[in-house]
């Protein structure tokens, strides 16, 4: 079946409860990036559309504000990856493990050594000179981009006609890069249209990075969890609200999830204790 092998097909798409971790009021899958790749890279070309979001701390601090719907987006995904080493390293503290896989490293990955040449690639956001410095890097022979208008988020008019080249463009691959929660809207908006293919990543400025139009930081800086500091020094007019006003933040995200943790395990020990049977038991 077109070299598709029996343990694929039966694997099932959707995340299992024993397959991921709930943290900081969201959920990961429970998969590193060795394992990530390999499941993204066996989904095979023309298979019903699903997408992967990869989250990080940004995202994790915007969603306590934002409405229901825009963390379903996050629910909705059939892969949610950790994109950030702050968090992972929040989640050791707590005795949790979560593997971190960056989207800028798993778009690298797939460019390097999953996508082929003669692959279609459907790109949705970034600029024209990423586009065409990736596709000549690549060799690519068939790359469809489609420009959004910006202010997506408020046009759901733009959202359809994204939604609309998507399903014209069937690609093994699509990347959405219009930023969260633009590119997670498109993304399930793809996804509940029922006859868009493939699989979607929602990797932010990703391209961006592969492309060499921005700079992501030196290895040591990303293994000490210093990203945030090269970015922020990189591009420090547009940064500094995210990563010296928003981003710490993320403590306080930290201490009241700890705190409601610790409430859920007392609750479930009084519940493994029979307390709760003996006080409802008739005299």
């Amino acid at each position: 079946m077109n070299g598709i092998n029996k343990t694929s097909m039966q694997r099932p798409e959707r995340r299992r409860q024993s397959r991921h971790v709930w943290f900081l009021s969201s959920t990961f899958d429970r998969i590193d990036f060795s394992q990530t790749v390999e499941r993204v890279g066996e989904r095979p070309p023309g298979a019903p559309f699903r997408f992967v979001v990869t989250p990080n701390v940004d995202h994790l601090i915007r969603l306590q504000s934002e409405p229901a719907w825009v963390r379903r987006l996050y629910a909705d995904a059939w892969l949610t990856v950790c994109d950030s080493r702050i968090l992972e390293l929040l989640a050791v503290l707590s005795g949790e493990k979560i593997d971190v896989t960056p989207g800028s490293d798993l778009t690298r990955h797939l460019f390097d050594h999953v996508i082929s040449p003669e692959d279609t690639v459907t790109i949705i956001g970034a600029r024209h000179s990423t586009v065409e410095t990736i596709t000549e890097r690549y060799d690519l022979k068939d790359v469809r981009w489609y420009e959004p208008p910006m202010g997506l988020r408020h046009d759901l008019l733009a959202i359809e006609q994204c939604v609309d080249f998507v399903e014209a463009n069937p690609s093994r691959f699509t990347f959405f890069c219009v930023g969260s929660p633009q590119q997670e809207m498109i993304a399930r908006a793809c996804m509940r249209r029922g006859s868009c293919e493939g699989t979607g990543l929602c990797v932010g400025a990703s391209l961006e990075f592969l492309a060499g139009a921005l700079r992501r930081a030196p290895v040591w800086m990303q293994k000490m969890r210093l990203e945030w500091l090269f970015r922020l020094l990189s591009e420090p007019t547009r940064l500094w609200r995210r990563y010296l006003v928003d981003g710490p933040k993320i403590m306080v995200l930290w201490w009241q999830w700890r705190k409601a943790r610790a409430r859920l395990h007392k609750f479930e020990k009084l519940v493994r204790s029979g307390t709760f049977d003996k006080i409802s038991k008739p005299y």
